[in-house]
């Protein structure tokens, strides 16, 4: 892929791939969207390379849109959302 030596060795191992967990957490139990240098970069290099392999994400709700809209996901049978408002969750789920 070229990113970087070590995430080149990572990303084609499923281990790695399989269930990712996008969002920050904090010691007082907030969660929190990934800071948009680190979202940027996932969207363009890392999950169109690796989107087929993932089976579970864990996504909060303001950066939802943007890292499902980068590609298909075949193999996605979980999807957690965390901090999502009832207006959100009828305009994707109705």
């Amino acid at each position: 892929m070229g990113i970087n030596t070590q995430l080149d060795r990572i990303i084609p191992d499923s281990v790695f791939t399989k269930n990712l967990t996008l969002v920050r957490y904090f010691s007082s139990d907030l969660i929190y969207p990934l800071v948009d240098k680190v979202l940027d970069r996932f969207c363009s290099q890392i999950l169109p390379h690796i989107h087929s392999k993932i089976n579970t994400l864990y996504l909060e709700s303001l950066s939802m849109e943007r890292i499902l809209r980068v590609a298909d996901y075949p193999n996605l049978h979980s999807l957690g959302l965390y901090n999502i408002d009832d207006k959100t969750g009828e305009r994707i789920f109705s």
